[in-house]
């Protein structure tokens, strides 16, 4: 009986092992060949809008003395931005704060009250970018004590980043076909796409201390945007048909 039972052994094993060998082929053998394709579309954009800050501020002995200077210098501003064609609306404030001044004391070892400091921030928008260097020119020549980074746009945008995002898909599709003819087969239905953050390319910015406010010099400002690019990323996955056995 003893000699039976451990004959017994190694052909159940050898059994036990076959049939987890052959689920897991099973498996392999029931997944779909699929193709992965990750492509960009691209259009080209002249910005058509700019935006800059103009800060005005003012550091004084009592807070009300600050505030009171930096509204004056703000009155004058966006007197001059009304004179340089750019409307109430498109030069709304972005910030404005009133804080205290602290200047450290190296032989009492603190910090003392130095004054106070009133900073008056406006966002301006220049809708007609030939108009660009003339609003900068009269924020600066009303009193602006810093001019900020201008960035550019195009009121397009929404419908250029629609075109991108078709030519994205459409570059995704060409590039998927490509991979499959190579591959012995064909491109199928699409399975899933999905979007990228679009950028924008080409965005340029200004240094904030190169239009710092200055004497205005005799020839009046000139700003020359560079054409920019919009350009939308998808990933995508379409399904590999394979070509038919032949016989």
């Amino acid at each position: 009986m003893k000699k039976g039972s451990m004959k017994k052994r190694p052909i159940f094993f050898t059994l036990w092992l076959f049939f987890i060998t052959a689920g897991i082929s099973s498996t392999a053998c029931s997944e779909e060949s699929q193709v992965l394709v990750s492509a960009s579309g691209t259009v080209s954009v002249k910005p058509d809008i700019a935006e800059f800050g103009v800060v005005v501020k003012t550091d004084a002995k009592s807070a009300d003395k600050a505030a009171a200077e930096t509204a004056e210098k703000y009155r004058r501003v966006q007197a001059a931005l009304r004179a340089a064609a750019v409307p109430l609306e498109d030069a709304p404030t972005a910030s404005y704060t009133v804080s205290p001044l602290w200047e450290w004391n190296q032989s009492l070892g603190k910090s003392l009250l130095k004054g106070y400091s009133a900073r008056h921030t406006i966002m301006v928008k220049v809708r007609t970018l030939g108009l660009i260097g003339r609003a900068i020119d009269a924020a600066v020549q009303a009193g602006a004590d810093e001019v900020q980074g201008i960035t550019f746009s195009s009121g397009s945008y929404e419908a250029l980043r629609q075109q991108a995002l078709a030519a994205a898909v459409s570059n995704a599709r060409r590039d998927g076909e490509i991979m499959a003819r190579a591959a012995g087969g064909h491109l199928g239905q699409l399975i899933e796409v999905s979007v990228s953050q679009p950028l924008y390319g080409g965005r340029p910015v200004m240094d904030a201390m190169a239009l710092r406010a200055a004497p205005a010099a005799p020839a009046p400002t000139e700003i020359a945007p560079s054409e920019q690019d919009i350009v939308v990323t998808v990933n995508s996955r379409w399904r590999f048909v394979p070509a038919p056995a032949t016989k």
